[in-house]
C-alpha cells in the first residue's frame, strides 16, 4: 500500500470542519459508512465522512461530477449496501479516494463547490446502518497478552492453549445479531454454574463484559478450493472498523468446553457506522516482530511485507458511561487504553489462515481481530482483565465500582492513528447500551 497525495498532511478542503485539528474525519481519510437522514422514509445508501458531514454518494452520483471507474464506483456505492462496491476492487476504491479528494480539496472552483454543497448532510442528522450485508462473521482471537491475562485467571498453570503462537485462533460468530453504534444489547440468559455447585441454573448473566475489538471488512473474496497468500491478504481487504464482542462471562465458563463460546457470545456485537480504509490507513503500518524464542511462523504466514509492514498503529481507548455519570452530567470514564500494533498475529495472517483449507471469502464478510490488549494492565481490553475476573472492582468518578457491566451501562469504543508528518485520522466511536434481562 503505497503513500500518495490523498495523504499529504498540507492537504486542505474547502469544507471548513473537515479542517479543525479534533476532527476525526479529514481530507486525508474519508471513511465509507451506510446512512440516510434521521426521521425520513429515504433509503439507505453510501456515505463517506468529512469533517462534520456525510458525503452522500447517492447525490454525488446522480450531480454527474464523477467519471470514469469513479463514476462506477459511485454508483456501486448509492445502493443500501456497500457489497458492490466492495467486490469492484482496489483499483476502484482508489479511484472513488482520489475523485472524492479532489471534489472536496480546497483547490475546487466556486462553481465546483456550489454544486457539490447539495450532496453534504449533516451527521448530526443521520441515522446509521450496518455497512454490508455481511454473509459471515469470523472472530479471531489474536492478542498474546490478552489471551495470558485470561489464562492465569483460568489456568491453574496459567500457560496458553499450545497452538496459539502457531495459528490465528478463531472461531464463527452470529451475524443476525450485529449491530451499529448505539445498539441496545439486552442482558442474555444462559446456562451457568455457582461456585461449589455440581448442578448449573438457567437466568440472567451476572458477568456481562466487552470486548475490544477491531471489525476487518473483506472487500474482495477467493473462489472455493482457493487460497489467499499472506502477500495478497490486503489487496483483498477493504477496511476496519470498531467492534464490541459482548461477552457473558459466567455463561462463557460454563458452555465453552469442549467447543467454544456458543450463548456467551451470539447475543450481540456493536461496530461503529464508519469504515476506515486500508489506503487511509497506509501511513501508519509498522513492523510486525515476534519476541526471541518464540516460534516463527510456518511459510504460509510470513512473507518480506509482513516483517516490514505487518503491524498497524491504531490507538483504541474503551469508556464507560453509567446512570450515575447521565445524571450528573460527568463525562464517560475511560477504562483503558491500548494499541492494535501489540497484537501476535496481523490482519494479512488472519485472511491467509481462514483461507489455507480453501474456505472463501465473500465481498462484506467481517472478521474481528480479538480482544486487543497490550503489555501493561492499564491496556487490558476487557472487564475480566481489568478487574481481575471480578476480584478488584474498579472505582468511578461517581462513587460507583464496576467488576462487570450493568442495566444502563454504555460502553464506548473509540480509535484513532496518529504520526508526524501525517494527519490525524480517527474511527468516530462505537457506543451500546446495556438493557435488563427479558425472559417473556
Amino acid at each position: 500500500m503505497k503513500l500518495d497525495h490523498t495523504h499529504d498532511v498540507a492537504a486542505k478542503s474547502w469544507l471548513e470542519s473537515a479542517n479543525r485539528s479534533d476532527t476525526p474525519f479529514p481530507l486525508q481519510n474519508l471513511p465509507f459508512g451506510v446512512f440516510k437522514r434521521a426521521g425520513t422514509a429515504e433509503r439507505f445508501r453510501g456515505g463517506v465522512a468529512l469533517g462534520d458531514q456525510v458525503i452522500d454518494l447517492g447525490a454525488l452520483a446522480e450531480a454527474g461530477v464523477l467519471s470514469g471507474l469513479a463514476a462506477q464506483a459511485g454508483d456501486a456505492c448509492a445502493q443500501p449496501t456497500l457489497n458492490g462496491f466492495f467486490g469492484m476492487g482496489r483499483q476502484a476504491w482508489r479511484a472513488l479516494r482520489h475523485a472524492l479528494f479532489a471534489l472536496f480539496g480546497q483547490h475546487a472552483d466556486s462553481a465546483r463547490v456550489a454544486a457539490l454543497r447539495p450532496c453534504l448532510v449533516p451527521q448530526s442528522d443521520a441515522q446509521y446502518a450496518l455497512p454490508a450485508q455481511i454473509g459471515d462473521y469470523t472472530d479471531f482471537y489474536t492478542s498474546i497478552d490478552h489471551a495470558r491475562n485470561i489464562a492465569a485467571l483460568l489456568r491453574p498453570d496459567g500457560a496458553l492453549s499450545p497452538n496459539f503462537q502457531w495459528m490465528p485462533v478463531a472461531y464463527h460468530g452470529r451475524v443476525s445479531s450485529i449491530g451499529v453504534s448505539g445498539q441496545q444489547v439486552r442482558r442474555p440468559h444462559g446456562q451457568r454454574i455457582a461456585a461449589g455447585k455440581r448442578e448449573p441454573e438457567i437466568g440472567p448473566c451476572a458477568r456481562l463484559d466487552y470486548e475490544l475489538e477491531l471489525g476487518i471488512f473483506i472487500g474482495v473474496g477467493n473462489e472455493q478450493g482457493a487460497r489467499i497468500p499472506v502477500g495478497s491478504a490486503d489487496g483483498h481487504v477493504f477496511g476496519l472498523c470498531l467492534l464490541n464482542d459482548w461477552s457473558a462471562r459466567d455463561i462463557q465458563s460454563w458452555e465453552s468446553f469442549p467447543l467454544g463460546p456458543f450463548l456467551a457470545k451470539n447475543f450481540a456485537t456493536t461496530l461503529s457506522p464508519w469504515i476506515v480504509t486500508m489506503e487511509a490507513l497506509a501511513p501508519y503500518r509498522a513492523p510486525w516482530t515476534r519476541a526471541a524464542g518464540d516460534p516463527p511462523p510456518l511459510a504460509y504466514l510470513s512473507s518480506p511485507d509482513t516483517f516490514e509492514t505487518g503491524a498497524l498503529d491504531i490507538q483504541l481507548e474503551v469508556a464507560l458511561e453509567t446512570a450515575a455519570h447521565r445524571h450528573n452530567g460527568i463525562p464517560p470514564t475511560r477504562l483503558s487504553r491500548t494499541n492494535f500494533r501489540h497484537q501476535y498475529w496481523t490482519i494479512g495472517q488472519m485472511v491467509a489462515h481462514h483461507t489455507i483449507n480453501g474456505c472463501n471469502l465473500r465481498s462484506g464478510d467481517l472478521l474481528g481481530s480479538g480482544t486487543i490488549s497490550g503489555p501493561t494492565p492499564q491496556e487490558a481490553g476487557a472487564l475480566i482483565e481489568l478487574t481481575q475476573g471480578g476480584t478488584a472492582p474498579i472505582p468511578l468518578p461517581t462513587g460507583e465500582t464496576r467488576s462487570f457491566l450493568e442495566d444502563g451501562d454504555v460502553v464506548v469504543m473509540r480509535g484513532w492513528c496518529e504520526r508526524d508528518g501525517y494527519a490525524r485520522i480517527g474511527f468516530g466511536e462505537s457506543r451500546g447500551e446495556v438493557l435488563a434481562a427479558k425472559w417473556d
